[in-house]
């Protein structure tokens, strides 16, 4: 009985072995699929244009790195950096702060409509709102007179708030009650219960709120390229990329299409290293509490 016992458990360990190695191998295939257009855009962007048109090796014969000099200086990419930074940064902060008000209002205050309006949210995360609603935005933006600006960009990525909002209130829903009764009898209100008790204990969650906004924000094209038609100047890096496609000989200039998608990588490659931490301690925070 104890040979079978055995055979049995050391047979149950060697399809755990196996299937571990399986998943580990389509991890590692995923891994490089996703990894190689990028790896294909950095080395595309030390090529010359004739190089990239002729394919070949995946390396650079002979580093270009001027690429990148001449998409700076001549393609107005700092301008266009400045535009992405600035929309991100506020388009983030407001995200955060709307967003993490209002789960805590549809998860911990009682009022009329509550479960229509969680609803009509939730809705959000699974219709393609963009095609649909883009035009009356865009009028709407005219009518106010600010469609000549950055801040529609900015109030659109705010308003965005189906994923954000249902992360925020199933955290906020972890969390036990008893401290918003706590809260109360010491005499807080509803505003200061919120801040000085519910948001230190958000951190993590608003962390992983912020890193989804700025990585919406950075890499949205449809709305900033529609914002921007008639003021090439206020283009973000994801638009500006785009025009890079056809120089002044009105030939497709890869090389430099190369170089500024490389550069407009960067800043998420930087933001995604340094705040990795924070983004694995809120989901898994998340996922315990929630």
């Amino acid at each position: 009985m104890r040979h079978i016992k055995g055979g049995e458990t050391m047979g149950a360990k060697g399809k755990r072995i196996v299937t571990k190695t399986i998943l580990y191998i389509v991890l590692a295939i995923v891994a490089l699929i996703t990894i190689y257009p990028v790896v294909y855009a950095v080395f595309g962007s030390l090529k010359t244009n004739m190089e990239m048109l002729s394919g070949g090796s995946l390396l650079p014969k002979a580093p270009q790195f001027k690429n990148f000099a001449e998409v700076w200086e001549k393609a107005n990419f700092a301008s266009y950096t400045f535009n992405s930074i600035f929309i991100c940064f506020f388009s983030t902060i407001g995200a955060v702060i709307l967003s993490a008000l209002t789960a805590y209002c549809l998860e911990r205050r009682e009022f009329p409509g509550k479960k229509l309006i969680y609803s009509l949210y939730m809705a959000t995360m699974f219709i393609a709102l963009g095609s649909v609603t883009l035009r009356p935005l865009y009028l709407l933006a005219v009518k106010c007179h600010i469609h000549n600006t950055l801040w529609p960009i900015i109030l659109i990525g705010i308003g965005a708030q189906g994923t954000n909002i249902f992360l925020i209130t199933r955290f906020i829903a972890g969390l036990p009650k008893e401290l918003d009764e706590a809260a109360m009898l010491d005499g807080c209100g509803p505003f200061r219960t919120f801040s000085l008790v519910l948001l230190p204990l958000l951190k993590p969650i608003l962390a992983v709120v912020a890193l989804f906004q700025f990585r919406h924000s950075w890499n949205d094209y449809i709305t900033s390229s529609v914002f921007t038609m008639t003021m090439p100047e206020l283009r973000p890096l994801t638009v500006g990329v785009v025009q890079l496609k056809y120089g002044a000989s009105a030939a497709a200039e890869w090389h430099l299409m190369m170089a500024g998608a490389a550069i407009s990588i960067l800043p998420m490659l930087i933001v995604y290293l340094f705040c990795n931490k924070y983004f694995m301690n809120g989901v898994t925070d998340g996922a315990v509490k929630g």
